[in-house]
């Protein structure tokens, strides 16, 4: 038996020379540098007792090391369980205990934070900080090279992804390996990767755009990646005449060309520059183009699902579409009420079917029988339309996400904490666009009678509890919420009304 997944993105290239990472600084690690390391690694959590189908569940920064954490579980058939750095540690217990992760790998600055949230699911703490200094560095050193790859199915568990709800208990997705295989050949062939190809790395890896996207892509076609450890403008500009490739979040773009170095000499070399992980506005594809002489190729994926639909690469590329459906990749529009597949044209539910499709939700089989049909098509919850030429449209999100920066973020986690602060007698949190992040977050609030809640102290309640991109930039007090006749708030109101706020920057 075979391990699909690290025979296809990992094992093909032991004792290749070639470089893999170029890092900044100059320094670089080869394919065989980078797969002795993973071994070691695997190694290492075989001792702190991780067995096949054991989940790990890893909060930490982006080096290196920690994508060969990804490479040693994938060859040691561990599920990885990659996590938010934001992530505050209130947030990280639910994470772990609900996963039943038998290891928290962290930053080693945040053991005194993290150990009491290992100690009460029963989880190993290993550290790793982003120099690849600590616990596990210490637990690999010595150990040998080379790991017998475990074997696994197509269908066995590769990795969980959790993606909040509406209701606010997070949901573990599980990828499977055939999940994340089909999806990264589908992709090379789209959008034409080659082991010539050099990828501008700047996306987090804890994302399924960085790490499912990016980097599989890249081990699939054998090129290599500038691995930067985040955005940063001056990086990105320095190492755009090496790069071939780029993908980014619509954040990346702006920021871009806010900068007057950028500039068609600068990127003349370039061939793909992709967009991902929230809406890219029209504008920005008007002016990247104008300003680069490359349009930027959008496309349209889940946690549930990685790439549903791209943009050409060859052919027009149309501001406000995410494309087409990628081959192997079924989509159609629904009656949200009734589930009956909608003429061309006309709004409704998007719903996928295909090998990328995940397996459900963990322990979640309510949730995942409500989510994916018997005949295994998955309600994304987005609502869309197909055009006549077949382009696909993202037209609203059924259920109030808010995406900013590429992050994901439900508004009912927010309301309960503002909910609970002195003074409140309700509240609602609505994503209103913003010309940096897509969209960003706007918390509204109604006092109790007689009562003057601390807009201050509750964004710092906030702060102390919630990642910062979850963090409402505005606070308002309302007297009442705006609601139908049937008692439902209308976040509709609330949207327009303040839709202008950061319509300035």
């Amino acid at each position: 038996m075979a391990n699909p997944l690290y025979d296809r993105l990992f094992g093909c290239h032991a004792g290749n020379t070639a470089l893999f990472l170029h890092l900044q600084g100059g320094e670089a690690l080869s394919y065989d540098a980078f797969l002795k390391l993973a071994a070691r690694y695997a190694h290492a959590f075989r001792a702190a007792g991780l067995a096949p189908g054991d989940r790990l569940a890893v909060q930490v920064e982006k080096s290196p090391q920690a994508l060969a954490v990804y490479a040693a579980a994938v060859q040691a058939g561990i599920v990885f369980l990659p996590l938010n750095t934001a992530y505050t540690g209130d947030e990280l217990g639910y994470f772990v205990s609900d996963s039943g992760a038998r290891v928290l790998l962290c930053d080693p600055a945040r053991v005194g934070a993290l150990q009491a949230v290992a100690d009460a699911s029963g989880a190993a703490l290993l550290t790793l900080g982003p120099d690849g200094a600590g616990t596990l560095a210490d637990a690999a050193e010595g150990q040998p090279e080379t790991f017998e790859t475990t074997p696994r199915d197509e269908g066995d568990l590769a990795a969980f992804l959790y993606t909040s709800g509406t209701t606010g208990r997070s949901k573990g997705a599980m990828l499977t390996q055939t999940n994340l295989l089909s999806n990264a050949e589908v992709l090379v062939d789209y959008w034409r990767f080659t082991g010539d190809d050099v990828l501008l790395h700047a996306l987090p890896i804890f994302h399924t755009h960085g790490l499912f996207v990016a980097t599989n892509v890249i081990l699939l076609a054998g090129a290599s990646m500038i691995f930067l450890p985040k955005f940063d403008t001056d990086a990105m500009i320095a190492h755009l005449p090496r790069a071939t490739t780029m993908m980014g979040v619509p954040t990346f773009y702006t920021r871009l060309l806010d900068d007057p170095r950028l500039e068609r000499a600068l990127v003349g070399h370039m061939r793909l520059f992709i967009s991902g992980s929230a809406p890219l506005l029209a504008e920005t594809h008007v002016a990247f183009e104008a300003r680069t002489g490359h349009r930027i190729l959008e496309r349209y994926g889940m946690t549930e699902t990685n790439m549903n639909t791209s943009n050409p690469y060859e052919g027009e590329r149309r501001a406000g579409t995410v494309g087409f459906p990628l081959p192997g990749v079924e989509l159609r529009i629904t009656d949200p009420e009734t589930g009956a597949e909608k003429p061309r044209g006309e709004v409704g539910m998007i719903e996928v079917r295909g090998p990328n499709v995940f397996k459900g939700y963990w322990k979640m089989p309510e949730k995942t029988a409500e989510e994916l049909r018997e005949n295994g098509f998955f309600i994304t919850g987005d609502l869309g339309q197909i055009d006549a030429r077949g382009y696909v449209s993202i037209v609203g999100r059924a259920k109030d996400l808010i995406i900013s920066g590429g992050y994901n973020i439900y508004p009912k986690e927010i309301e309960l904490l503002l909910d609970d602060q002195p003074g409140v007698l309700e509240s609602a949190v609505v994503g209103v666009p913003h010309p940096d992040f897509g969209e960003t977050v706007v918390g509204f609030i109604v006092p109790e009678k007689g009562a003057t809640p601390d807009l201050d102290a509750i964004a710092e309640a906030a702060a102390g509890s919630l990642a910062r991109f979850k963090h409402p930039r505005r606070l308002i007090m309302l007297d009442a919420l705006p609601r139908n006749t049937m008692g439902k708030v209308q976040k509709n109101v609330l949207r327009a009304e303040y839709g202008g706020l950061f319509a300035a920057g």
